[in-house]
């Protein structure tokens, strides 16, 4: 029997597929979660974890369920063993709404790094690896 890796892909409307123009989502062969389980095939699983509007550790005053923390662990161990978990968030956290400097943003992240470092969501209870990636603003 194969031995399926589990990716799970934690982040924004990026990771969700927001088509900019259409404010819809795209097709799954089109968003870049798709089209990295086509690349990688069927010997890995890529789970698509992203919410428009979700920031690293702010709760929004409009929209319920954005505070990336609070989910984090949760996910983590309903897609359990996950190999490694890719952290594409931080953008959001920029909005007016937020007052949110570099730092605050920076020690967001850190803290969704060290959710997924001290959950036992990993193969045999270890921690995923992660992969961080940060977008521009």
């Amino acid at each position: 029997m194969m031995n399926i890796k589990t990716i799970m892909c934690y982040g924004d409307s990026n990771t969700w597929g927001l088509d900019p123009e259409t404010r819809t989502r795209y097709p799954i062969n089109i968003r870049w979660t798709g089209l990295l389980q086509q690349h990688l095939g069927n010997e890995v699983r890529v789970i698509e974890e992203g919410l428009r509007g979700r920031t690293t550790t702010r709760d929004d005053p409009v929209q319920a369920g954005r505070n990336g923390s609070q989910l984090l662990l949760p996910l983590l161990e309903s897609h359990a063993p996950v190999d490694l978990v890719v952290l594409m968030l931080g953008t959001n956290d920029f909005q007016d709404a937020y007052d949110y400097q570099p730092d605050d943003v920076a020690n967001g992240i850190q803290k969704l790094i060290d959710i997924t470092l001290q959950s036992k969501s990993g193969v045999n209870n270890n921690p995923p690896q992660i992969l961080l990636i940060s977008n521009h603003v």
